[in-house]
Order: C-alpha cells, then structure tokens, then sequence
C-alpha cells in the first residue's frame, strides 16, 4: 500500500519562479536552500515535501522583505492549477457541491492541508489547518491556502465574490493593505480559526456545469488514487484531533467512533506505529501551542480553549510539565529569541 504522507503536488510552487524573478531575486537558490530542484516543478503532478515548501515560502518572504508573498503566489492561481480535480468541480451544480467534493479530494492536492465546512444558520464557515510541523512557522503556508480558496470560490461563484469575513490565527502584518485589497475590507487576524466566512445562500446558487464525461473519467481516476493512497493512523488521527480539540471533546473514544472502530482497535493502530493516543495527542497540543504563542497575540485564556483544555489551570500545569516553564515565561524567550534573529524557544 502507497503511503505519501507529507506530501504535495509540485503544483503547490505554480507560479513561484516568476514571482521571484519579478522581485529581483533567484528562485533557483532560494530552491537549493530547502533541498528543491528546480526540474521538480516541469510536472506539476510531482510529490514534493511540504515541509521544504512551507519553509520555502518563509525565506522567500523573508529575503525579498515582501508580507503579502503568499498572496501574491495566490493570486497567480487558477481553478486549473488543481488539475483532474478541477474537471470535478466544474461539473458540480453549486458551489456547495463543488466545495465537499475539493475537501474529498483535498489530500490527492496537498497532504498536510485539512479543510473543514461548517453551516452556522445562514453562514458557512470554511476552516483550514495545515497539520503541524515542529519548529516551521506556517504563516505564509496558511495565507496561501486560505487565499487559493478564496480564489476556487470565486471562479465557482462570481469574480465579484466577497466573503463576509476572511480569519487568520496568527497576528497581522505591519501593513495589512495588501491583505484587504486581496480579500476585501473584512480581513481579522487573532481569531481562533483560518479561514473564510461565507453567505450560504451564495454557495447554493445554480451553476453552469461542465463537460460530464471529462469530469466522469477525472473522478474515476481520483477515486482510484484515494484507494491507492493509503493513511496512516497517526495521520488520520492528527487530522480529527485538530478538528476535535476546540470542541473541547477531544477523546479517543470520539476518534474511535469517527473512524468507526472501537478505542481498542484504535490503540492496536497506533501502537503498531509506536504511538499512543495520548502521547499523540500531546504532540498535536505541543505544536499548535508554539504556533499560538509565537504567531499571534491570542489570550493565554483563549489559547487553552482551543487546545482542549477545560480551564487555565489545566493548561497551565500541562504546559509547565511539557515545557518546563509557564506559557508567559516560554512567549517571553520566543520574541526574544525572534529580536536576534534565532529559531525560537524550542
């Protein structure tokens, strides 16, 4: 069985030469920097290391001195640019429909992005997480995927089209210009999700579709592909404890159900991966608190809901026994460590 983990189609980089080019810069050796080669991106159906492309994006951005680099790489995307899958979503009769058949096929895309739709009355939030990666900020990963989505929706629903609200957990830029004129005005960031809040109504309207057998021969080949793809349970797992943990119901029992096993089941998986439910689920906490605490300027309050945790001082003797020192102490020693220009607390 084919296990791709991490992995994303060198798709993900479309566009990225000649935007580095336009800065002035080469792109070649900002390549060579994270282990890419530059032959990697002539097929845009080859499986490159997410990882290596997140931290890709970061130098980029870093180097040429340029906040809004992943929305400028955005904006250079096409629905196209997610090849068979695109066939699919043309075909779909609404933008809704369009919408659950991407988050279907997301992981063929990209390995490390969980996209999650939500209906609130007569909103519907899109939620998008990237699954952790020690140490690698995720800021210009997380801009990208949210403004590739806010560029799909469009090309489903109406160039014209607006979202009542696009999220970022990570603190604003110092010019958040460039965000607004990408997005529209309603850009946040602090908030305790990524992602887009939409009009439902606008998600339901009838669309042309189009050529059904084009689009009946990519899903085959899609469908294909998924049955081929395989998943490990510390993947799988990763993913629905992400979506668990601001619930506060984040249980192996819980995953257990939504993966339809029972939690003994569950352990066997993990434990023939040298994991337990537990220590996973202190990986997951451990990484998404790092992402907090560096990136945005969440309460401490607001950050142990999002973890899971039923009151501050649950959180505070999780982190102290994690970390080894309080949350306030390790945040201190992270934007510190950032002022000289080093990695960050580890």
């Amino acid at each position: 069985m084919k296990h791709l983990g991490r992995l994303m189609r060198s798709a993900s980089l479309s566009g990225y030469v000649e935007l580095v080019e336009s800065l002035g810069r080469d792109p070649h050796a900002f390549m060579r920097t994270v282990g890419l080669q530059a032959k990697l991106l002539d097929n845009p159906e080859t499986l490159i290391p997410g990882d290596a492309v997140r931290e890709l994006l970061e130098i980029t951005a870093r180097a040429t001195r340029t906040e809004d680099f992943a929305l400028r790489l955005a904006a250079r995307r096409k629905l196209s640019t997610l090849g068979p899958i695109s066939l699919v979503l043309k075909e779909e009769p609404t933008p809704r429909d369009a919408l659950d058949t991407l988050c279907r096929y997301l992981k063929l895309v990209n390995a490390s992005l969980v996209t999650r739709v939500e209906d609130a009355g007569s909103v519907v939030i899109i939620r998008e997480d990237l699954l952790p990666s020690p140490g690698l900020p995720m800021r210009q990963s997380m801009e990208l995927a949210v403004g590739i989505m806010f560029g799909i929706l469009g090309e489903l629903i109406d160039p014209q089209w607006r979202p009542i609200q696009v999220c970022f957990t990570h603190r604003p830029p110092a010019d958040v210009s460039a965000h607004r004129a990408f997005f529209g005005r309603n850009v946040k960031f602090n908030q305790d999700f990524n992602g887009l809040v939409c009009e439902a109504a606008e998600l339901l309207k009838p669309r042309a579709v189009g050529d059904h057998g084009a689009a009946r021969f990519a899903r085959d080949y899609l469908e294909a592909a998924l049955r081929d793809r395989g998943e490990s349970a510390r993947e799988t797992c990763r993913e629905l404890i992400l979506a668990l943990l601001p619930g506060g119901a984040c249980t192996a029992q819980e995953v257990a159900r939504l993966l339809r096993v029972d939690r003994r089941t569950l352990h066997r998986r993990l434990d023939a991966e040298g994991l337990t439910f537990s220590n996973l689920l202190d990986l997951v906490r451990s990484d998404l608190v790092r992402r907090h605490l560096r990136d945005s300027d969440l309460p401490l309050g607001e950050v142990a809901e999002l973890l899971g945790f039923s009151g501050p001082s649950s959180f505070s003797h999780w982190f102290r026994s994690n970390f080894g020192c309080s949350a306030s102490q390790w945040s201190r020693q992270a934007a510190g460590a950032a002022a000289h220009g080093e990695g960050g607390a580890s």
